[in-house]
C-alpha cells in the first residue's frame, strides 16, 4: 500500500510544531490514522486535542532513521499517511534516500522566521537553500513591512519556480509572495536560457506576461508541430502532463522564422528565438509569438513531457 508523506522542513523555532498544530486541527488527520514523526523537539509542545487519530515517535539521530526504522513503524502502527517534524540541520537528500519504496513524498513544506532568514541564508546557506529549493510549500512567518520588501526583493522564484510561497505577517494576515511583477527567470542575459524541466513554468509566465519578454532572445528545447486549425502557421511546444498521464495536452506558441522550414510535426528542435508581441485570431488578441533565430535537431528535453 502506498503511503504518502508529508514533510515540514524549517530551523528551529521557525514554526513547525505551530504549523502541525493548525493542520491537525483543520482536520488532516480526522479520518486518515496518521503517523507524525519528531525529528526535533522545540520549546511548542503538539496539541494533545488534535491528536486523537495520530501516532506520536521521536527520533533524535539523522542516523537512526532508516528505512527499517519505518518499516517497522508501518508493520507497528499501520498509518494511512506520514507526517514528519524534520530537524533543520539535517539533509533532505538522507530522507528521501531512506524512504521505504511505498512510502511517497508527496509535499514538502518549509517554514522559515522571516527575520532569521539572512543570518541563516548567510551562515547555513547550503543547508537553508536546500530546504527552499525543494519544497511545494513556502512559509514566511512573523513578517513586518520591511522584512516582506526585503524578501521579495531576492525574487525567490528564480531559486524555486514551482513552490507556492506565502508571507504570513506579525498581524494574523497572509500575503502572496507574488504580486505579478516578479519573473521566475534571470531576464538580464544577452539570452535567456529556458531549462528543460521549467518549460511549463515559462510557458505559464509568458502566457500572463508576454510583455516581460518582448524583444528577449530565449534559448530552449521545443518540439516541432503546425496547427492545422490556424492554417498550418508553426506552434512547437512541448507535451504537458496537467494533472495525471490521461491528460497530456500540448502547450504550442505561434511561431515564425525560415529556420523552421526542414523540420516536420513532432521533430525535436534546439532553438533560439526572440519573443515578439503579435495580434492572431488564436489568441483573440494579442499573444506571444516566437520569432525563431536559429534551430538545428534536438535528441530532446529530459524530461520529454512537462510537469506542474
Amino acid at each position: 500500500m502506498e503511503i504518502p508523506v508529508y514533510l515540514i522542513a524549517g530551523f528551529l523555532d521557525a514554526g513547525k510544531t505551530d504549523f502541525i498544530n493548525s493542520t491537525l486541527e483543520d482536520g488532516f488527520a480526522r479520518e486518515d490514522k496518521t503517523l507524525l514523526v519528531c525529528c526535533e523537539e522545540g520549546e511548542l509542545e503538539y496539541e494533545r486535542n488534535a491528536l486523537d487519530n495520530v501516532t506520536v515517535v521521536t527520533v533524535e539521530d539523522e542516523e537512526e532513521l532508516s528505512k527499517d526504522l519505518m518499516k517497522a513503524w508501518e508493520k507497528q502502527y499501520r498509518p494511512k499517511q506520514v507526517m514528519v517534524e524534520y530537524n533543520g540541520m539535517w539533509s533532505l537528500e538522507g530522507f528521501w534516500r531512506s524512504l521505504p519504496d511505498n512510502w511517497v513524498l508527496y509535499q514538502i513544506m518549509t517554514i522559515v522566521k522571516a527575520d532569521t532568514f539572512d543570518v541563516y541564508a548567510k551562515n547555513m546557506g547550503q543547508m537553508m537553500m536546500e530546504k527552499i529549493t525543494n519544497a511545494d510549500l513556502i512559509i514566511f512567518n512573523r513578517c513586518t513591512p520591511e522584512l516582506r520588501d526585503s524578501l521579495r526583493r531576492r525574487n525567490l522564484r528564480m531559486v524555486n519556480r514551482r513552490a507556492e510561497i506565502y508571507l504570513e505577517n506579525t498581524d494574523g494576515t497572509s500575503d502572496n509572495y507574488l504580486t505579478g511583477e516578479e519573473s521566475p527567470f534571470d531576464l538580464t542575459p544577452e539570452v535567456v536560457e529556458i531549462p528543460d524541466d521549467d518549460f511549463g513554468v515559462w510557458y505559464v509566465d509568458v502566457m500572463d506576461h508576454p510583455e516581460r519578454y518582448a524583444g528577449k532572445k530565449l534559448h530552449m528545447k521545443l518540439v516541432m508541430f503546425r496547427s492545422k486549425k490556424w492554417g498550418g502557421v508553426p506552434c512547437p511546444g512541448r507535451f504537458a502532463m496537467v494533472c495525471c498521464a490521461n491528460d497530456i495536452q500540448f502547450l504550442g506558441l505561434l511561431a515564425q522564422g525560415e529556420a523552421l522550414a526542414p523540420y516536420k510535426d513532432r521533430q525535436w528542435i534546439d532553438a533560439t528565438v526572440r519573443m515578439e508581441i503579435a495580434q492572431h485570431p488564436a489568441y483573440k488578441g494579442k499573444g506571444p509569438v516566437m520569432n525563431v533565430l536559429e534551430a538545428r535537431p534536438s535528441q530532446g528535453a529530459n524530461p520529454e513531457v512537462v510537469s506542474f
